[in-house]
């Protein structure tokens, strides 16, 4: 007997590696060996499937962020290595998918990244500022509208930059060198 669980992870690997516009129900159903019937006995609409599958996603990137540690620009970065690591193997589609035909779940995503800006990140920086390692004439929340809002969008709007750089050289460019504009002299990033 399948399991709800068995269809969630189904879903979210070809959700993520196809969009979820074009996955249909036939082909997962088929995929699991299922009727679409059974998938209906867990999900309401694929729109309910993509949401649970946004949400596990979600849950699995927060899990992941509860292992870091270290300074507030440190932990930054290895908040978006990781996001970098997830969103490698995502088809752009996915994520422009949600918004266009999933609006739903596209709320999902965007409290989500809300959350990290507003209660993870710039919180970080706020301590980094404090802390003198960022120079206090810098203005954080601009700063975070220009290189933190939706960097996933800007990364995944050419099909490209995954295949033709490394996670590390995309990280370093998006994050650690815009960082590193705004730390006072003398301070060293470490994140390794």
């Amino acid at each position: 007997m399948t399991t709800k669980e068995e269809v969630l992870e189904c879903s979210v690997s070809n959700f993520t590696k196809f969009g979820s516009k074009r996955f249909t129900m036939d082909e997962l159903a088929s995929e699991l060996g299922i009727s679409k019937k059974t998938i209906y006995k867990f999900f309401d609409s694929k729109e309910d499937l993509v949401i649970q599958c946004v949400e596990l996603l979600i849950k699995n990137y927060k899990n992941e962020l509860t292992s870091i540690e270290g300074d507030p620009i440190s932990s930054i970065i290895l908040i978006y290595k990781k996001a970098f690591q997830h969103i490698a193997h995502f088809k752009p589609s996915f994520i422009f998918g949600l918004k266009k035909y999933y609006p739903k779940a596209n709320l999902v995503f965007d409290e989500f990244r809300d959350y990290i800006l507003n209660t993870i990140i710039y919180p970080f920086l706020l301590i980094a500022q404090t802390d003198g390692i960022i120079r206090p004439e810098v203005n954080l929340r601009l700063f975070c509208d220009l290189y933190f809002v939706r960097f996933e969008e800007i990364a995944l709007k050419n099909n490209t930059f995954f295949d033709n750089y490394t996670n590390e050289e995309l990280l370093n460019h998006f994050i650690v060198y815009n960082l590193q504009g705004i730390t006072v002299e003398g301070y060293k990033i470490d994140f390794e």
